[in-house]
């Protein structure tokens, strides 16, 4: 799997400042809004691409 030769070389990256990761979540919630984000996510709504769910 290529997953496991790359993953360290990336997290290192990422931990170096030289990836940047914010593209992969277009969304940040709320638990309590966990329900209408994967609604959102279902329909493609308001651009999500993916939502990143986060404990309050």
């Amino acid at each position: 799997m290529h997953g496991q030769r790359y993953i360290p070389m990336l997290l290192d990256r990422v931990a170096a400042g030289e990836l940047s990761t914010s593209h992969l979540a277009t969304h940040s919630v709320t638990l309590n809004e966990a329900p209408s984000a994967y609604d959102m996510f279902k329909h493609k709504s308001d651009g999500c691409v993916r939502a990143v769910i986060r404990p309050e």
